[in-house]
């Protein structure tokens, strides 16, 4: 990390803990196209490993009041496969790393695109200042 280059984090980029993200990101720094299955319109929320913290933070520091049920949804961008494909592109472009994308099909039985709009305002009311992708989260992965 970038406090002491002792402490590590974990990066799976596999089928079971790994995410679109992480595969993609190996994949551009290995030369190997972004593998997008099927239509790619299956959408998901993210939040920086930075934010995470900061979100149990705010909501201890900000208690619900008696009675109050709250829900706060953890993630501050939500983007579809092949949205992350352009973004993963963008950012390899950008370090002069050639990406291409590669579309097969889906070998899972899913949805290939959904309705998703789910909502996460209540942590930035709160002041949550979050760290997006586009701005060099994806610099960082693929160095």
């Amino acid at each position: 990390t970038q406090e002491d280059e002792a402490l590590i984090n974990r990066l799976d980029y596999d089928a079971i803990f790994g995410t679109a993200l992480n595969r993609f990101c190996v994949q551009a720094a290995i030369g190997h196209p972004l593998t997008v299955y099927g239509k790619g319109g299956q959408t998901r929320g993210y939040l920086d490993i930075r934010d995470t913290v900061r979100c149990v933070e705010l909501a201890i520091a900000n208690p619900a009041k008696l009675g109050e049920f709250r829900v706060f949804n953890q993630f501050t961008e939500q983007f579809s496969v092949n949205e992350l494909a352009k973004l993963v592109t963008k950012a390899g472009e950008k370090l002069g790393i050639e990406v291409k994308t590669l579309s097969v099909p889906n070998p899972r039985v899913e949805a290939e695109e959904h309705y998703y709009n789910a909502k996460h305002t209540k942590l930035m009311e709160l002041g949550l200042e979050p760290h997006f992708l586009s701005e060099g989260l994806l610099d960082s992965l693929l160095n």
